[in-house]
């Protein structure tokens, strides 16, 4: 069960789970000493699927104010929507939702990252599940897609948990640790998902 302000799609708070709780609330300015802690303590493990700037960008570093504003801004042109993810009420990473577009489409993707001491514990397949489950039921989308270098075991898991189904692959994808990645395709409409995503991360039913 995820408990929200019911049809608000953002901003909005998603709480679900006991052992470990798990919440998903907007990103705010006062996350800038956990969100530094968690990349530092991180970054050897994150830099292999960190995006990275190709040749010719800009590749300026940007500071966690800076960051939070566009994505504030972002959000409230409805192009977007970026969680923090807790565990038990402490800093554990983010689940973003990017790249909305609405008219005939209404698909989005989904993106995330965890800090490392929470791994392993199924917090990210439940915070995507939450987050799936918010866009069909709650932001009206139809699709989500979720994008995976084929050398990312963790995520693949995540997709696998979840049930949701690859359905391409595209070649030199993302620029990501310094070069353009290929990446897994997967999916996911709101029709395969009658009872939502979470449901079958909790109530999982026999092949």
């Amino acid at each position: 069960m995820v408990v929200g302000v019911p049809g608000r799609a953002w901003p909005n708070e998603l709480i679900s789970g006991t052992d470990p709780v798990v919440r998903l609330r907007p990103i705010a300015r006062s996350d800038a000493r956990a969100w530094r802690a968690a990349r530092r303590r991180n970054a050897v493990w994150l830099a292999r699927w960190d995006a990275t700037a190709p040749p010719g960008a800009d590749a300026r570093p940007t500071s966690f104010r800076v960051l939070v504003r566009r994505l504030r801004k972002a959000a409230r042109r409805g192009t977007t929507y970026p969680f923090v993810v807790e565990v038990d009420g402490v800093f554990a990473g983010q689940v973003s939702v990017n790249n909305i577009v609405r008219g005939s489409a209404q698909f989005a993707s989904v993106g995330y990252w965890i800090d490392q001491q929470f791994a392993g514990r199924g917090v990210i397949p439940r915070a995507v599940a939450m987050v799936i489950d918010h866009c069909f039921f709650v932001a009206g989308l139809h699709r989500i897609e979720i994008c995976i270098r084929p050398e990312n075991s963790n995520s693949l898991r995540v997709v696998e948990k979840l049930g949701v189904r690859e359905v391409g692959y595209a070649p030199r994808f993302l620029h990501i640790d310094g070069d353009w990645r290929d990446h897994r395709i997967f999916a996911i409409t709101k029709e395969e998902a009658p009872r939502g995503v979470l449901a079958r991360l909790d109530h999982p039913t026999p092949d």
